[in-house]
């Protein structure tokens, strides 16, 4: 059963990266008159694929349902593959509302990104503990990653937007800010490219050190750069002649698995800088001229109306899960509705992000080129909530 569930997300993986192929395709024709034809043919074989993938990642996590005894959004891994599933579901509504294949060859790529990023983390089913075992975790998770979901779609609407106007331009804060985001997106293709191959080869090495006077283990499925604070090389597996870390984690990273993340982050680094590099001596001109052709026949006004849209339809369902759900869970698990925590405060801050949105398309008008980079920001703090509060700050929530 395990095994045919990791077959499951496999052949999910590689269905969505094949809609994501379809719908690029949908975007590019070698003459005028027949590029209508072929778009709707490819975006017909995209969106079928995409429903398929869709279906294949409900029967994954249905099984990993059966197979640990509860809902699949308890671990980094779990809630990422969760997010995906989310992101994929809030794109199909809007593309049956809007039918635009520039969206698919966008959200599907990052959606293959993101996924890959979730299998970086361990996959082992594990118990839940004991604050995680209540209906409320399910209702709350769910409903936030549906509204995350929404969001990451008017994310990518606006980013469209904005690569239409100015990702021709090689000078200007725009065109930098934009490149800027590509950037990091190569850093996540990197980073998850890297940790798969690495998985693959079944790398491992290990260190022990001391957390709380207890003397643990830390396992890594990179090569350690970064040793845990006052570590030892227990099993080191040589890479390159690396036979032990460059250097240790800073004292001040609390955490039992600081020098993991830590390391996670320079590996990311690392990989993306180097295929920026080498994608920008191959095409020899800024990611966002690469991919601004995809986006020149879509209507700017389309786009903002798609933005405005995905963010209407989030925000109710964030609203719902991160904060009123989380808050009747978090009573019930410790006692209280707000304490603060990082990962509360940082779900406040989303909130009053997109409250701020709404507020300012709604009664002061800023559409366009505004609530384009206000989407783009608004993704942007999801992503820090996902990854830096998860793995870096400690906090009630690091249990994820």
């Amino acid at each position: 059963m395990v095994q045919l569930m990791e077959y499951m997300l496999l052949a999910t993986f590689f269905l969505y990266l094949i809609a994501a192929v379809a719908f690029v395709m949908g975007t590019r024709g070698s003459k005028e008159d027949d590029k209508t034809e072929r778009m709707q043919k490819w975006q017909k074989i995209g969106v079928g694929i995409t429903v398929a993938g869709a279906l294949l990642h409900l029967g994954f996590i249905i099984l990993r349902v059966l197979i640990g005894g509860h809902f699949p959004t308890s671990n980094m891994f779990e809630f990422t593959a969760f997010l995906c599933f989310a992101s994929v579901i809030a794109f199909i509504v809007i593309y049956f509302l809007y039918r635009s294949a520039v969206l698919g060859a966008f959200v599907m790529p990052i959606v293959v990104v993101l996924l890959g990023y979730a299998a970086a983390f361990p996959r082992d089913i594990q118990p839940l503990i004991p604050a995680l075992k209540s209906h409320w975790l399910y209702i709350h998770v769910t409903t936030a990653a549906l509204g995350q979901g929404a969001f990451m779609v008017a994310f990518v609407a606006g980013f469209i937007y904005l690569i239409q106007r100015f990702g021709q331009s090689a000078k200007g804060k725009q065109a930098f800010w934009l490149e800027t985001i590509m950037v990091l997106i190569v850093m996540f293709i990197g980073f998850s490219g890297v940790s798969l191959l690495f998985e693959a080869t079944g790398y491992q090495s290990v260190y022990k050190h001391e957390v709380d006077g207890q003397l643990t283990e830390q396992e890594y499925e990179l090569p350690p750069i970064v040793a845990p604070n006052g570590g030892i090389p227990e099993e080191i597996t040589p890479f390159w002649g690396l036979k032990e870390a460059l250097f240790e984690a800073p004292a001040w990273m609390i955490g039992q698995k600081a020098a993991l993340t830590l390391n996670s982050v320079i590996w990311a680094i690392i990989t993306g800088a180097i295929l920026y590099v080498m994608l920008r001596l191959l095409i020899r001109k800024r990611m966002t001229q690469l991919v601004h052709p995809m986006t020149k026949k879509i209507d700017l006004e389309l786009l903002d109306e798609i933005t405005y849209r995905a963010i209407a339809i989030g925000f109710p369902l964030f609203t719902l899960g991160a904060l009123i759900f989380a808050m009747i869970w978090a009573h019930e698990a410790w006692g209280r509705f707000w304490g603060w925590d990082p990962k509360e405060t940082w779900a406040l801050i989303t909130w009053l992000f997109y409250s701020a949105y709404l507020h300012l398309r709604l009664s002061r008008g800023w559409i366009g080129t505004k609530s384009a980079w206000l989407a783009v920001g608004g993704f942007v703090i999801i992503l820090i909530n996902l990854i830096v509060v998860n793995l870096i700050i400690a906090g009630l929530h690091s249990y994820a």
